[in-house]
């Protein structure tokens, strides 16, 4: 049997009341929540040191009941819908796919050379929910043997750098 993780989902107007789930799949990572967090208090600092913001609040919650538990993933299908929402606007800041644009999968490998994902991965990754993506990127990115670490670092960073408008000498 699959250990109970994830997220408790609260009913609205009953917190107190908690359902676990078995998830088989990945979930979301409490750093992406950690993320997410950070995301919104740059966006939205509180007034006063004390106020959070409605969308720090919603994963505040989420957070704190994922440590309480000692969980380090999140059913992304479990969420209460505004923590969710926050979450899923900081994910939208977040670069798409891992691709740059060397892909081995397409000459037989089963793992990509350029970014680290399985032939699977590549071929259903329009599919793929956000929490799944996530759970690819923090896989591709522990492990850091794809070229995107390495040899081609800098495609992975040209996405991320504005285009120079000035000329150089």
């Amino acid at each position: 049997m699959a250990r109970p993780r994830g997220f408790a989902h609260l009913f609205p107007g009953a917190a107190s009341h908690l359902i676990w789930y078995f998830i088989p799949m990945p979930g979301i990572h409490i750093t992406d929540i950690e993320a997410a967090i950070n995301y919104w208090r740059d966006k939205k600092p509180s007034p006063d040191g004390v106020t959070l913001a409605p969308e720090l609040r919603a994963l505040a919650e989420v957070y704190a009941l994922m440590v309480f538990y000692h969980e380090d993933e999140a059913d992304e299908k479990s969420f209460p819908p505004k923590a969710l929402a926050a979450w899923r606007a900081w994910y939208d800041t977040t670069a798409d796919t891992p691709c740059i644009a060397i892909c081995s999968t397409s000459q037989g490998d089963a793992l990509c050379k350029g970014c680290g994902r399985t032939f699977d991965e590549v071929q259903h990754w329009p599919e793929m929910t956000p929490g799944e993506k996530r759970a690819t990127w923090r896989r591709i990115t522990q492990e850091a043997t794809a070229w995107r670490f390495g040899r081609y670092a800098d495609r992975a960073l040209e996405a991320k750098t504005p285009a120079s408008t000035e000329e150089t000498p």
